[in-house]
């Protein structure tokens, strides 16, 4: 087979899959379907795998219009981002076997769950703008359903909210498509940017204002002020290892989004120094603080870790914003670190759900008894959050600390650690007091109620899984770490 052609099976077979779960007979029954599922989940992690092991390719398959084609290529980002969803996918779908029970409507569930992770897969190996925007609204209908999946009232509200939200953002997104192409050598990814500053020699102004539009648009599924309203709405109503792929994940389509428009498209060195750079600096600690005072206050728990995203999503886009190396770097790091921490949270807030039925962070005392595998998890996953070391937490955040510091900006070269450092204190704050009530619930704790309540391996094996790269990836940054940097010296 041309080498090639294998862009594709990423693609189209979880499609092919996805329909294969709705349809087929033989999909209604659970077994049948898990072993299905999982087989192909694994099979999907065997072709990323091929992929990532060999050396760059390139697909164009047939011009939408004149001089733009669709056209999907493998690329340092699409590299980080396939692996992610290769990873996470796997773990939250094993997860989800047994926790879908809870849920019902199985099939329905795990055939959208593989319809999307074939939009996402689009996503990544995206080759220019007009491939991405395709996939990257592809991506957001497929996705949908897994919000909406209970079908009830606060289900639907919250689905048309995501979908609201989105289509907004992404519609700001197509905007600067538009715009930009009119401006460009051309609209494939390229590192450094494209820009023609013949052609765009006195509309500087305006272009800046469409830049900015794009920036706000595609972090919109990025959870960044102003258009996070979704993410606290979307997760409380989705199952939890929807949730999990969502904050995990899918917000990090935003962030590819945004990574592609300013460093493959326009150029870091356009936008250094401009009022751009400045607002989104602003907008994106704006979104850390507000993020982590709402999840501060928020009880319930599944909510709490929504305005974590929010937050902790935005530490991304801050070290992008730095325009620097070691911003990207740290803002690239903390792509792959959030997922593997938020996957793990999510998941450890299903588990909770699936064998206590409790939501509110208030009626968690004593869980750690009864689930100590899982709490323990959670425990390590939220030390990472927080940026304690040796998780991986702590590399991203030292990395972004730096890149603001050493950035030079006005203000914003002290101003961002500040920010970042009281958000940690708050993220300490809304985290940590779960796993000491969970394991030291007081001498007045009723332990004669006390059940051991632990999940089976379906659940608790990812937990574990995560828990244990979310340490590993701290202890051992640097291959990573020179992954990244070699990506970031072709676009800076």
């Amino acid at each position: 087979m041309n080498r090639n052609l294998l862009l594709l099976l990423p693609m189209i077979l979880p499609i092919l899959a996805g329909l294969v779960v709705f349809f087929a007979k033989p999909m209604k029954n659970r077994k049948t379907r898990n072993w299905f599922v999982g087989s192909f989940l694994i099979l999907n992690l065997a072709i990323t795998t091929v992929l990532l092991c060999g050396p760059a390719v390139q697909l164009e398959l047939f011009d939408l219009m004149k001089g733009i084609p669709v056209l999907f290529k493998l690329d340092g980002v699409g590299r980080i981002y396939t692996s992610l969803l290769a990873i996470m996918w796997t773990l939250s779908g094993f997860f989800a076997f047994e926790y879908m029970k809870h849920e019902g409507n199985e099939h329905r569930y795990f055939g959208f769950f593989l319809v999307a992770l074939g939009a996402l897969n689009g996503v990544a190996y995206a080759g220019n703008l007009v491939t991405f925007y395709l996939c990257y609204e592809t991506m957001t209908l497929v996705s949908m359903p897994m919000v909406l999946h209970s079908l009830n009232k606060e289900a639907i509200s919250a689905g048309l909210k995501y979908l609201f939200y989105s289509f907004c953002g992404a519609s700001l997104g197509l905007l600067g498509i538009f715009y930009m192409n009119q401006y460009t050598t051309t609209i494939e990814f390229m590192g450094g940017g494209t820009l023609d500053l013949v052609k765009l020699a006195g509309h500087e102004s305006f272009f800046l204002v469409v830049v900015f539009l794009s920036i706000i648009g595609f972090g919109a599924k990025a959870g960044m002020f102003p258009l996070h309203g979704w993410l606290p709405t979307a997760h409380p109503v989705a199952p939890a290892p929807a949730s999990a792929v969502l904050s995990g994940v899918i917000v990090k389509a935003g962030v590819v989004g945004i990574i592609r428009v300013v460093f493959y498209i326009v150029g870091p060195d356009f936008l250094r120094g401009t009022w751009v750079q400045t607002a989104w600096m602003s907008l994106a600690l704006l979104t850390v603080f507000m993020g982590s005072m709402l999840a501060y206050k928020e009880q319930v728990l599944k909510k709490r870790l929504a305005y974590s995203t929010v937050s902790q999503v935005s530490y991304i886009l801050f070290g992008l914003s730095l325009l620097n190396a070691d911003g990207a770097l740290g803002g690239m790091e903390h792509i792959v670190f959030h997922s593997f921490i938020k996957n793990g949270l999510f998941l450890v807030a299903g588990a909770i759900i699936y064998k206590t039925g409790k939501t509110k962070v208030s009626e968690l005392r004593g869980i750690g008894k009864e689930m100590p595998v899982t709490m323990w998890c959670y425990t390590i996953v939220s030390l990472a959050l927080i940026g304690i070391p040796p998780t991986c937490g702590f590399i991203s955040k030292w990395y972004l600390a730096v890149g603001s510091l050493q950035s030079g900006i006005p203000f914003f070269s002290w101003f961002g650690p500040i920010v970042l450092l009281v958000s940690a204190l708050l993220t300490a704050g809304y985290l940590l007091p779960i796993s000491i009530n969970g394991f030291f619930p007081g001498a007045d704790y009723d332990y004669s109620k006390l059940k051991k309540l632990e999940p089976n391996k379906f659940m608790t094996i990812p937990l574990i899984i995560l828990a244990t790269g979310s340490v590993l990836l701290g202890m051992f940054p640097n291959a990573f770490a020179s992954f990244i940097q070699s990506i970031i010296e072709t676009i800076m």
